[in-house]
């Protein structure tokens, strides 16, 4: 089964998740008085944790160590990205991190705080529910897909479960609504699910400034056996052979790509064969979306018109808002010209390749 295959399979099945919990909340049974996922009583697929897993200490391992040893298999974080389901990141993307010789040190204030504020989540989520929760310093590795590897947050005391701590801010506020979870964290939960064989795992969020939330999921067989086809299928059939996944369109796959292929070639021109038909395809999209840019405009403009000098107007299903907006810019023309010393000193050459494309 290609790869493709097994993502709509996993996107049916997760649709279906969904449908469940919905149901679930429905009658009053969610977050903490009945689990997201397969009924108590249809647990029978469920494997034994004994014997599932290998592990390997953490505990002092330095941040180099670290990463090289993420290279060694498919974490909870790439579970998402590999299914499709996680908007910062692609199956192109975990491809480079796996077998890239460097090893991306991935440090920015998001993932900063994060890492910082993961204990407050955890201390906050043990307030709420009145379990316990530990570290693990532990990297765990399946047995049985020994592609398959886990470096959780925190293992709960007294209970076959894990804990996933997660921060969001502000603008992400409508992913986590309505007891909805971001699917990329969800499929991240039930990798760690799979290689660790606990039948439970938590998920507790902060939404900065605004409230503390949380989510229990269980075991469900159909969604973990299409997860593991999907990693199995991208790590023997991409990580193993050293072939790239097809790109998807995203940005991850752009910066990829730039990655890769960062100088050309200027007089090395390659034939192209098989790819009209897509550039014709380019072209149609192109000029369908210029259609539909004009008349987002023309909807926008009128719109303004009937707003005039009001700054706010309301319909029946939308607010709208026209508000005074000041901004400061510098004149880089004038700073060039009248200032050249200055421009000089300050101007930042940088390289890139400009993509275009021409009828022949």
């Amino acid at each position: 089964m290609s790869l493709i295959a097994v993502k709509v399979n996993l996107c049916r099945l997760i649709k279906t998740f969904i449908l469940k919990k919905q149901i679930y909340k429905k009658i009053g049974q969610e977050n903490g008085e009945h689990p997201v996922g397969d009924a108590p009583d249809s647990m029978s697929g469920r494997k034994e944790q004994i014997d599932m897993y290998t592990k390997l200490s953490t505990a002092g391992m330095s941040r180099e160590a670290w990463l090289k040893l993420r290279k060694t298999g498919i974490g909870g974080s790439d579970a998402g990205a590999i299914c499709g389901l996680n908007p910062y990141s692609s199956p192109m993307k975990v491809y480079q991190d796996k077998t890239c010789p460097e090893s991306e040190e991935l440090d920015n204030e998001s993932i900063r705080q994060g890492h910082d504020l993961e204990e407050y989540v955890a201390q906050r989520f043990m307030e709420a529910t009145g379990l316990k929760v530990r570290r693990s310093n532990y990297m765990y590795r399946s047995i049985e897909y020994p592609f398959m590897i886990a470096d959780v947050d925190r293992l709960v005391v007294g209970e076959d479960a894990g804990l996933e701590c997660k921060t969001a801010n502000a603008y992400n506020t409508d992913k986590w609504k309505d007891g909805n979870i971001p699917l990329h964290y969800f499929m991240q939960c039930y990798h760690y699910m799979a290689v660790t064989g606990k039948h439970t795992w938590y998920i507790a969020a902060v939404i900065l400034g605004q409230k503390f939330l949380y989510h229990k999921l269980k075991w469900d067989d159909a969604l973990i056996r299409e997860m593991i086809g999907a990693e199995q299928y991208f790590w023997d059939n991409h990580v193993q052979k050293g072939i790239m996944p097809d790109p998807d369109g995203s940005e991850s796959c752009d910066a990829v790509l730039n990655h890769y292929f960062r100088k050309a070639e200027k007089f090395d021109i390659l034939k192209l064969s098989d790819f009209d038909e897509k550039l014709h395809r380019r072209e149609e999209i192109i000029g369908a979306i210029d259609r539909l840019k004009k008349e987002q405009s023309q909807i926008e403009q009128e719109v303004k018109w009937h707003m005039k000098d009001h700054e706010k107007a309301v319909s029946e299903a939308f607010r709208i808002s026209w508000s005074n907006v000041e901004s400061t810019r510098l004149d880089t023309e004038r700073i060039k010209k009248e200032r050249p010393e200055i421009y000089q000193d300050y101007a930042k050459v940088s390289s890139s390749r400009r993509f275009r494309i021409k009828a022949a």
